[in-house]
């Protein structure tokens, strides 16, 4: 597999995606989430978050505002940047960790941005009007990511012919819309949306073959952390899945993955760096030499 332009300076962090794997921790200002049920609502707490993130190894810190799932109230743009932009403003200023707004909207993307994060996380890969526009104008990284429906959309019982096949070529369609929008080929990265508006299935047989998707030539994140599809497959409830969640995050960097989305960043991060010593990427920490 081989990225295009591998080395990349994404905010104040340079990055050899040849051979390192970024680890992203959620952070989210949402009280209605589906793993952490609102632990990190209160802004005090969602700035600390981040902060034991980062001191826990994490490179990056993606703060979103409004879930994507389908069962919630829908919340304005006004209530969205208010929930986002206070701890973007809090953590850029203690640290040089990279920072995405996991955000559909392009006014929040804006404001986002304006408070000092460095790549928007689109899960509706590009399909709000000015979206495009403000990563282009911006010189900001995006994240163009594969959804039927986009954040806040229910779509019963998706179906597809091949789903690896049909989100690498949307994610193809949008990455060509992107580039014609004037983003940067180097500030481009793709998430084919693991569970966003898939079955259990689909989203194993797109880590299986997940390399189909890293082909495309981009850097790749997942974000597997703790999904339905991991508890369906072990048959374990929704705070019984680090062990399944590492499993999948291992696989899916073999297939080719340079970015993952956790929540748990203490064991992503030793399942990451173990995985890139294997692979002769890095050296150990603390070797002890047999003379």
């Amino acid at each position: 597999m081989a990225i295009l332009i591998p080395v990349r300076r994404i905010g104040r962090r340079e990055f050899d995606f040849a051979r390192q794997v970024a680890v992203m921790a959620i952070v989210n200002r949402t009280p209605d989430s589906f793993h952490d049920k609102g632990r990190t609502f209160e802004l005090a707490r969602a700035v600390e978050a981040a902060q034991e993130a980062v001191a826990a190894g994490a490179d990056w810190v993606d703060v979103g505002g409004f879930a994507f799932r389908a069962d919630q109230e829908g919340i304005g743009v006004g209530e969205e940047i208010d929930r986002v932009v206070p701890v973007i403003t809090e953590i850029r200023g203690v640290t040089d960790a990279v920072i995405s707004v996991d955000t559909h909207r392009a006014a929040v993307a804006e404001a986002a941005l304006a408070a000092g994060a460095d790549v928007i996380n689109d899960t509706n890969g590009l399909r709000d009007p000015g979206m495009a526009r403000v990563a282009a104008e911006s010189g900001a990284t995006v994240i163009v990511t594969h959804s039927l429906g986009g954040p806040g959309k229910a779509v019963a019982k998706p179906s597809y012919g091949d789903v690896v096949a049909e989100v690498a070529a949307f994610l193809r369609e949008r990455v060509r819309f992107a580039l014609d929008a004037g983003i940067h080929a180097e500030r481009i990265i793709i998430d084919p949306g693991h569970d966003l508006n898939k079955n259990t299935f689909h989203s194993l047989e797109l880590t299986r073959r997940l390399d189909e998707i890293t082909a495309i030539g981009y850097p790749t994140l997942v974000a597997l952390s703790n999904k339905d599809f991991i508890g369906e497959t072990l048959g374990r409830p929704q705070q019984e899945r680090t062990e399944g969640t590492i499993a999948a995050n291992v696989i899916a960097v073999l297939r080719g993955a340079r970015i993952l989305r956790v929540h748990d960043v203490p064991s992503a991060v030793a399942a990451v760096r173990m995985t890139e010593a294997i692979l002769g990427w890095r050296a150990p920490i603390a070797p002890r030499h047999n003379l």
